[in-house]
């Protein structure tokens, strides 16, 4: 049994929870996480994990029982309290806003400066993640968003002295999330960042350290995200054969103030407005279409077992290469521009791999920022429907991407 502690009343200066749904083949691989902010609050006392674990693991009942493990981590140690009990459906938005409301709660209990949310399972990017095999599929990305939302709101009328505090930041220890369309939906719901990676990550994915990056540079946001950068693409994990592998082949940190948040947003509508209405000539269709070819989306490894993520593509790179195409006219050139700008204004900081070794050595040299789903085949639209739409989404609807779509392919 592992040790526990009372960690009631201490003060902290980082709250970092730990929503893990661990219900599927990588509850053994990415429970490692949680060995991981031991270490960490063991060598930083200024933060505090508040853990909600879904898992078959030998925890704190029999393995092979699935159950929902809840509990604090700090200095080393695990609260004295600790809660277990039926699984919790991590893909049921109630589910998620109850953490997101506790874990405000244990912050403001601990002064803490900053609250940031960690979630641990599969990811589809604007497909949504948390996928529960248990339970209600994958959540939305908007979802997810409006969990967070709904778990700040209830916080604010628990404690209306405390109302000013929210989700700083959110990880995403999940594939392919680092998207424009969750880069759009958390930022309406007042996330301050957001760290995720555009590609499929190996796990455990992130490491836990980040939470120690985040502590050391509260106020300092470039220093933040540089930090927290540099911890996921140093991190090497060991493979059965004593092979070492990264976790990511790129990894971001974006800024998703308001303003910067609706430039982008207003970028996208108008060149996706812009494309249209070029497509409706056939030389300049085809040569939307060879530009968007050129630009390789997600999942880069040949052994992808039909993965269909090829349309995500990132968007900067694909901005640029519609910018600088001489066939376009320059009513499509400047708003690709235009949009190429704010969706790199958005990125804090960023690292890509230009030979990913896990990936078949995948180059990911153009794979800086966030994607963008960008169907050019009737086939890229929804590969996965309906058990995971990328287009059943607020910003895929908000920027006009769907008359784009149908006039392109």
């Amino acid at each position: 049994m592992v040790g526990t502690r009372s960690l009631e009343g201490a003060q902290r200066t980082l709250e970092f929870g730990i929503y893990r749904d661990g219900d599927n083949n990588l509850d053994d691989i990415q429970s490692g996480v949680i060995a991981q902010a031991r270490a960490v609050s063991a060598r930083n006392p200024g933060i505090e994990f508040l853990v909600e674990d879904t898992t078959a693991r030998r925890g704190f009942a029999p393995r092979h029982v699935l159950r929902t493990e809840s509990y604090a981590i700090a200095e080393g140690e695990l609260s004295r309290r600790i809660e277990v009990g039926p699984p919790h459906d991590m893909s049921d938005g109630k589910t998620l806003a109850n953490f997101v409301r506790r874990t405000l709660d244990r912050a403001q209990a601990n002064g803490a400066q900053q609250t940031w949310i960690e979630l641990v399972d599969h990811g589809a990017g604007d497909g949504g993640g948390l996928e529960a095999d248990h339970g209600n599929g994958i959540m939305r990305e908007d979802d997810m968003a409006r969990a967070i939302a709904a778990g700040v709101a209830a916080h604010a009328r628990a404690h209306p002295e405390d109302a000013s505090r929210r989700v700083d930041g959110v990880l995403a220890n999940e594939c392919l999330m680092g998207s424009l369309g969750n880069v759009s939906a958390l930022s309406h719901a007042g996330v301050r960042f957001f760290a995720a990676s555009p590609e499929t990550m190996l796990a455990p994915g992130a490491p836990t350290s980040v939470a120690d990056a985040i502590e050391r540079h509260l106020d300092e946001p470039k220093a933040m995200a540089k930090s927290i950068v540099e911890r996921v693409m140093r991190t090497r994990y060991e493979l059965g054969d004593g092979e070492r592998f990264g976790p990511a082949a790129a990894f971001d940190v974006f800024d998703l103030a308001p303003e910067k948040v609706r430039a982008m947003e207003r970028g996208v509508r108008n060149l996706d407005a812009a494309l249209g209405n070029a497509a409706q000539d056939r030389a300049l269709r085809d040569a939307i279409r060879q530009d968007a070819r050129g630009v390789e989306g997600m999942v880069r490894f040949r052994h992808n077992g039909g993965l269909p993520w090829r349309a995500d593509r990132p968007a900067i790179a694909l901005y640029d290469a519609l910018a600088r195409d001489g066939r376009l006219p320059e009513s499509v050139r400047e708003p690709a521009r235009v949009a190429r700008d704010a969706v790199a204004d958005l990125v804090l900081a960023h690292r890509e791999s230009d030979g990913f070794e896990p990936f078949d050595g995948a180059d990911y040299s153009d794979a800086s920022g966030p994607t963008v789903h960008f169907p050019i085949t009737k086939r890229q639209i929804d590969a996965w429907a309906p058990d995971v739409s990328e287009t059943d989404n607020a910003f895929y609807a908000k920027t006009g991407a769907a008359d784009l779509t149908r006039r392109l392919t």
